[in-house]
């Protein structure tokens, strides 16, 4: 796979040391796990960003109040255009370390986790309805089961089945 991953890390050095801040290298993998079988190029941002920058993202584009773990922004080109740019992926670390606390996961899952899914959503996969939803979390377990991560959705899977 022809893949171009363009990292950006919006928040000082202190901050992401102390938030697990995966290194480029990782967020590549992950981002070329999520595209396999699916593109044969691809290029793509992902900008790691702090709760200030991650809440007015999140307010801008979807009129919600503070920050969320995962944006993502798909780049609609013209269909004359056949160029391999899929958009950007906008992860808050502070939101993500959080969560993994929350949720007693490892972070170096978590990041793995909301990599695959922003990556996913470049690629037109949403989860807006249930069956989107299922579609998605599955997708999401078993290319991150590849990775060697549990699927992050087991939990609430067996709490809906007892």
């Amino acid at each position: 796979m022809n893949l171009v991953v363009d990292v950006q890390y919006a928040l000082d050095d202190a901050a992401a040391d102390g938030l697990g801040v995966p290194a480029p290298a990782q967020f590549e993998a992950w981002a070329a796990a999520a595209l396999a079988g699916r593109r044969v190029a691809a290029e793509l941002s992902i900008r790691v960003v702090d709760e200030a920058e991650g809440g007015e993202l999140n307010q801008t584009y979807r009129q919600r109040p503070g920050p969320t773990n995962v944006l993502s922004f798909p780049f609609d080109s013209p269909a004359q255009l056949e160029i391999p740019l899929l958009g950007d992926v906008v992860i808050c670390a502070p939101v993500v370390a959080r969560e993994a606390r929350e949720q007693d996961k490892p972070v170096l899952a978590h990041w793995a986790h909301m990599t695959v899914h922003g990556t996913l959503h470049l690629l037109g996969y949403d989860h807006e309805t249930p069956a989107e939803a299922d579609e998605m979390e599955r997708l999401e377990a078993r290319i991150l089961g590849g990775l060697g991560y549990s699927d992050p959705y087991a939990a609430e899977r067996a709490a809906v089945t007892v």
